[in-house]
């Protein structure tokens, strides 16, 4: 999904009423979205109490969940059901972006947006004053991008920290009263028959490469040759030849060929960082050119170049050792397939049945202190670690593969 809008930015404010959302949740309108587009059929909420609890002491209730798929927003909406509370989150303006009707329901839903490529004084100050009033739970999905994949978290974004903290110092002087950040954990299980499904999938992918008769006994092995071969084309497009090492060296190297050269060229380079904030960089630097530029060339050009950063960012969104460090599970099988059908067809294919389980964790209480300079804040590392416990324990939900993973 492209996150570039070629047009000025105009902040969405959050609908602060109560009537569309509650009719909204009434109608079930998220639920069938969700299972027509998403293919969720059914979710589970766990330890939600925890957060009616933060509700009841009327504190400035900050949800940080990992975010692994698009439609992590919208299942957010069912444990909002459950506590009979409605709340606002914070979403990136491309969403706004992508027709009429998904951009009138998502801010009717409490959605405000967000400008990831610059500043954006609007957005945050809504969030700053969401939480310093405690008017509903505030959603902020710290990693900042959907990374695709479910069992790993990104690099966490400071700005969670900054916002909190910031609310919680306006709390604090104003009545005396608490921010504070509920961890959440959103883990999605396939329900159905994984062998089947890839078998489909997978044939597709084939069919598109020109393959006939191929091996289909052992499915693991199946997916990384669609896997190789998928990387190899890209590589030839942008390298010239296919290089040689490791899955994940190659994967590695092209990322490079792709994101150095334009570093060099912008001024942007950043040795050791990791990709997505290399990516992130690129495309505050590229988007405003874009925008701003009345040549039509040199427009289609900054849109090369973007696509290039887009691509890397898809690339780095395949881990080392998902389909071979236990536990292999048929939902990692799902997850990788559906990211090559994404970036290979254009669409992943949605005729799956998941579950969604969404976990909430005990709340961290947010100091009205600025966070020390010169170092990671305390709040970002003690969510960190929240996430990745709970990433951790709701990995095995899903189904181990019976099949050895490849060595």
């Amino acid at each position: 999904m492209s996150v570039i809008v070629e047009k000025p930015y105009r902040f969405v404010p959050p609908h602060h009423g109560n009537g569309w959302p509650t009719w909204i949740q009434r109608l079930r309108l998220v639920d069938l979205y969700l299972r027509r587009k998403e293919g969720i059929i059914d979710y589970e909420c766990r330890h939600w109490d925890r957060v009616g609890e933060s509700l009841r002491q009327g504190h400035g209730i900050l949800l940080a969940p990992n975010h692994c798929r698009y439609a992590d927003p919208l299942v957010m909406g069912w444990p909002a059901r459950e506590l009979n509370q409605h709340v606002y989150a914070m979403a990136s303006w491309h969403l706004f972006n992508k027709n009429r009707f998904e951009s009138f329901a998502i801010q009717k839903m409490g959605a405000f947006s967000l400008f990831r490529e610059g500043q954006d004084r609007q957005s945050l100050e809504a969030a700053m004053d969401i939480l310093a009033k405690a008017r509903r739970p505030l959603i902020l999905f710290p990693e900042g991008t959907t990374n695709r994949t479910n069992d790993r978290l990104q690099t966490l974004l400071d700005g969670v920290s900054f916002i909190a903290r910031t609310a919680a110092r306006r709390r604090q002087k104003a009545d005396g009263g608490k921010v504070v950040i509920h961890p959440v954990g959103i883990k999605y299980v396939f329900q159905g028959d994984i062998d089947q499904w890839a078998d489909r999938a997978l044939r597709k992918l084939e069919t598109r490469l020109g393959w006939e008769d191929v091996d289909t006994s052992r499915l693991l092995p199946r997916v990384r040759r669609v896997a190789e071969a998928l990387l190899s084309l890209q590589e030839i497009a942008h390298i010239g030849q296919v290089q040689s090492g490791s899955l994940h060296e190659r994967r590695e190297g092209l990322i490079e060929a792709l994101l150095e050269p334009i570093e060099r060229e912008r001024g942007a380079a950043k040795p050791g960082a990791p990709v997505l904030n290399r990516v992130r960089t690129l495309r505050s630097r590229l988007l405003p050119l874009l925008m701003e530029s009345a040549d039509e060339p040199a427009k289609e050009r900054l849109r090369r170049l973007l696509k290039k950063v887009d691509l890397a960012q898809k690339l780095d969104s395949y881990p080392e050792g998902y389909l071979s460090v236990p536990p292999v599970t048929d939902t990692r099988v799902l997850e990788t397939i559906q990211r090559m059908q994404e970036d290979f067809l254009g669409r992943p294919d949605s005729s799956y049945p998941l579950k969604a389980i969404l976990e909430a964790e005990e709340p961290i209480e947010v100091p009205a202190e600025r966070a020390p300079r010169g170092q990671v804040d305390p709040i970002v590392t003690e969510l960190e670690q929240q996430l990745l416990g709970l990433l951790e324990r709701l990995q095995h939900e899903a189904n181990v593969l019976d099949e050895p993973p490849p060595r």
